[in-house]
């Protein structure tokens, strides 16, 4: 890495960065909790919290000359809008798991143009996969399914009556069509092979001349992220925890809910400073 090359810094939001009010996990008795900072507000409800301390190391990295600050969501586009980080607004933002990358706030057309060629020639149709799950799954647990900006679907389940067995059959099935399942929380997705986080940084590094890259993620779809990194760190909380995936260069933290987000965020700060 050269003097003046910025180091960029790639990072998951929910369940890494970001949580949820039932995700917090704070673990501590009430008086003790730490002061939390609302960053998302959905249908006039506060949504997504990090820590008052977090949000401070993340304004001072996405202030940083030395570094380029990149959320790295499987969220829609819009889904994204509603999260209102602090510090000053990213110039590059990567949505749907890689479907679109933002500039500026604004979808990046060749960017995409290019992923759906690719989902094309290499994937089996959205239409087969949804059409397959809804056949397959069973009213007692399926809540909702969803097309997120006709990439990919997922399915909201009621998770304590969802059987493992169908997960990892659902698995079997989409892995020769060219799509990956991943189930978090309430969700489980299937997505194209192609459609990764880490094509989408690997472009922003090119543009922006970045010579390391910094990542964190919890969940399966995080893990080609954070092999593609040149240092990563996991939550101890997550699907990448709960299988214990982990790799040389990645950073298995113990620490679990909003306590890790500031862990890892200090983590990412001490590494994007210059030496």
């Amino acid at each position: 890495m050269t003097a003046s090359a910025p180091v960029l810094v790639a990072s998951d939001l929910d369940r890494t960065l970001i949580y949820s009010a039932a995700a917090l996990s704070l673990g501590l008795p009430d008086a003790k909790a730490p002061r939390l900072l609302c960053v998302e507000v959905h249908e006039g409800k506060p949504q997504s919290f990090l820590t008052e301390t977090a949000a401070g190391i993340l304004a001072g990295l996405a202030g940083s000359p030395h570094a380029v600050f990149v959320p790295t969501t499987t969220r829609t586009r819009k889904q994204y809008r509603r999260i209102n980080l602090p510090g000053p607004p990213a110039r590059y933002a990567i949505c749907a798991n890689g479907g679109h990358l933002l500039v500026d706030g604004e979808t990046d057309r060749d960017w995409h143009a290019s992923v759906r060629r690719t989902l094309a020639a290499e994937c089996a149709p959205m239409a087969e996969i949804q059409d397959h799950l809804r056949r397959t799954a069973d009213p007692r647990w399926l809540l909702k399914v969803r097309d997120a900006e006709d990439l990919f679907t997922y399915l909201v389940v009621e998770r304590a009556l969802l059987p493992d067995t169908w997960t990892k059959e659902l698995a079997d099935w989409a892995e020769p069509r060219g799509w990956t399942v991943s189930l978090q929380g309430r969700k489980l997705y299937a997505v194209p092979r192609p459609l990764t986080k880490s094509a989408a940084v690997a472009e922003i590094a090119r543009r922006t001349g970045a010579g390391t890259v910094l990542a964190a993620g919890d969940s399966l779809l995080d893990a080609d992220l954070l092999l593609a990194a040149d240092r990563g760190w996991r939550p101890g909380h997550g699907e990448l925890a709960d299988t214990g995936w982990s790799a040389p260069h990645i950073t298995a933290l113990a620490e679990r809910g909003v306590s890790c987000g500031e862990e890892i965020l200090r983590a990412f700060a001490a590494h994007a400073r210059p030496h």
